[in-house]
C-alpha cells in the first residue's frame, strides 16, 4: 500500500492508524501547493479531488475520505479495538464520533487556512470552534478517550484536527479534559512515529 499525505494534514489520521496496526506501507508526500508527488509526478492523476489523504491498494484501487481509509485498514487488521464490530453498538458510537469531526470540526478549521477569508470572518469560525470544543471537552470527562477507555480511529482523527487549534488562534489551553486527551494521545508510539516518518519537528 501507499498512503499519500501532507505533513500534519488530515492524512495524519489514517497514517497513525496504519501504524497502530502494524500495517506494511510506503509514504508518498504531496505538494499540496502545487499537486505534485515527492518524485515531481502530477498528484491529480492520483487523486482528480487534488486532496490528502488517498491510499493506494497493491491491486492497483485506490480509497480516499480520511475517515474511509481508517476504517478500511483497521477493518482489514482485524482491529475491533480500534473500530468495533459490524452491528454493535459501540462501532456506531465510534462512527458517530467520525462523522461529528469531519463536518463539525474539520470543515470549519477550513476557512482560517484560506487568506483571501477576511478576519471578522475568521473570528465566527473560532468563536463557533470554540462552543463546538467546550462540549467536546465535556464528553471526555472521567474519560481516557471520546468513547470510553479504549483508543479509537475517531481518537486519532480528533487528535490531529485539534493540533491544527494552536496555530490557527484558536485557544483550547483552558479546556482540561481535552488537554489530558490530546496529551495522552501524543505518548502513543503510533503517533511519535507518524510525526517522525512526517519531518515535523514536533516529536510527540
Amino acid at each position: 500500500m501507499k498512503l499519500f499525505y501532507s505533513p500534519g494534514a488530515c492524512s495524519q489520521a489514517p497514517h497513525i492508524i496504519l501504524r497502530e496496526t502494524g500495517t506494511p506501507f510506503t509514504l508518498v508526500k504531496v505538494d499540496l501547493g502545487q499537486h505534485r508527488t515527492q518524485d515531481g509526478g502530477n498528484y491529480y492523476e492520483q487523486n482528480p479531488k487534488g486532496q490528502v489523504p488517498l491510499l493506494a491498494l497493491d491491486d492497483g484501487t485506490a480509497l480516499s475520505e480520511g475517515p474511509v481509509i481508517a476504517q478500511y485498514v483497521a477493518e482489514q487488521a482485524g482491529r475491533q479495538d480500534l473500530l468495533p464490530p459490524v452491528g454493535s453498538l459501540a462501532r456506531y458510537k465510534v462512527l458517530e464520533w467520525q462523522n461529528y469531526i469531519t463536518s463539525e470540526l474539520h470543515k470549519s478549521f477550513s476557512p482560517l487556512f484560506d487568506p483571501r477569508i477576511d478576519a471578522a470572518t475568521k473570528a465566527l469560525f473560532i468563536e463557533q470552534l470554540g462552543k463546538k470544543y467546550k462540549w467536546i471537552d465535556s464528553r471526555l470527562e472521567g474519560r481516557a478517550y471520546l468513547t470510553g477507555d479504549t483508543f479509537t480511529v475517531a481518537d486519532a482523527y480528533l487528535f490531529v484536527i485539534t493540533g491544527w487549534a494552536p496555530g490557527l488562534g484558536v485557544d483550547l489551553s483552558a479546556l482540561t479534559h481535552l488537554q489530558a486527551f490530546l496529551g495522552k494521545v501524543a505518548q502513543r508510539d503510533s503517533v511519535k512515529a507518524a510525526w517522525e516518518a512526517e519531518g515535523l519537528a514536533k516529536a510527540a
